[in-house]
């Protein structure tokens, strides 16, 4: 694939790409292809040495609506073992996000239903306009509010009490209450949102790109860890890791001589 259709993807600023939804007409609604290009999409950008972070972002005035709902008609028609497969790869076209070596961040800015939310906390780091709104949209087309990740994830960032009500209602959550519930670290004006965007991506993208793996893998890991001793047997192999590799040397050089260092991923 040398071509998305319906992404677009940038490089705003060095070390940061920029992957756009590009369907607004449709509030960047997901569309069978679009899964297939998100699996795409993180090969390439983590198969860049040159892309320390990807800031993902929607066309228009909306991040994204979730399932087409042409796609969505199509569900009942398919056997069950026919939808079992596609779902199972159009989860792992979401939950990629969370597994690619470089960061992620989610820039919503408008609405984010249904697999759109399920997008947004797949990122690592999402922030937000005044307009963004979250819900499980799939509780309103008679479908579970687990999907494409979102019951692993929702708990995980603003409690079990929280997302079983916002899962169970499929209610809006508006960007305030996002940011107050953890949700969102940031809520900015649609004017400003990418250069925030950037500004969060720039900061990954100067420290070292193998540290900034480990650290990401690191958060998802132990987020779930057994315990303290578990959390701290990945810790210290990644530290031991991390102290092997070139970048770990030029970063104290650079200290010690006071200038930016020059991470090149080994």
């Amino acid at each position: 694939m040398t071509d998305f259709r319906t992404l677009q993807l940038s490089h705003p600023s060095p070390g940061v790409a920029l992957a756009t939804l590009n369907r607004p007409d449709r509030l960047n609604a997901i569309t069978f292809e679009m899964f297939d290009e998100f699996v795409e999409l993180q090969r390439r950008v983590d198969a860049d040495p040159a892309t320390r972070a990807l800031v993902i972002t929607g066309g228009g005035r909306g991040f994204c609506a979730g399932l087409d709902l042409d796609c969505a008609a199509q569900l009942p028609d398919m056997t069950a073992t026919e939808m079992m497969r596609e779902q199972q790869n159009w989860g792992a076209a979401v939950a990629g996000f969370r597994h690619m070596s470089t960061p992620v961040i989610a820039a919503v800015n408008g609405p984010a239903a249904g697999a759109g939310m399920g997008l947004a906390l797949a990122a690592d780091i999402r922030i937000a306009t005044e307009s963004a709104r979250f819900n499980a949209a799939f509780v309103k087309v008679g479908l579970s509010g687990g999907d494409v990740g979102t019951s692993w994830a929702l708990p995980r960032l603003v409690g079990l009490a929280r997302a079983t009500e916002i899962l169970l209602t499929g209610r809006f959550v508006t960007a305030n209450e996002a940011l107050q519930i953890g949700l969102v670290t940031d809520v900015t004006s649609s004017e400003s949102l990418l250069d925030k965007a950037y500004e969060i991506a720039e900061m990954i993208a100067s420290n070292s790109p193998f540290g900034m793996t480990l650290t990401k893998q690191v958060i998802q890991q132990n987020v779930d860890a057994p315990s303290l001793d578990a959390a701290l047997a990945v810790e210290n192999r990644n530290q031991v890791l991390a102290t092997r590799t070139s970048d770990m040397r030029e970063a104290l050089i650079a200290f010690r001589e006071k200038r930016q260092p020059v991470f090149t991923g080994r």
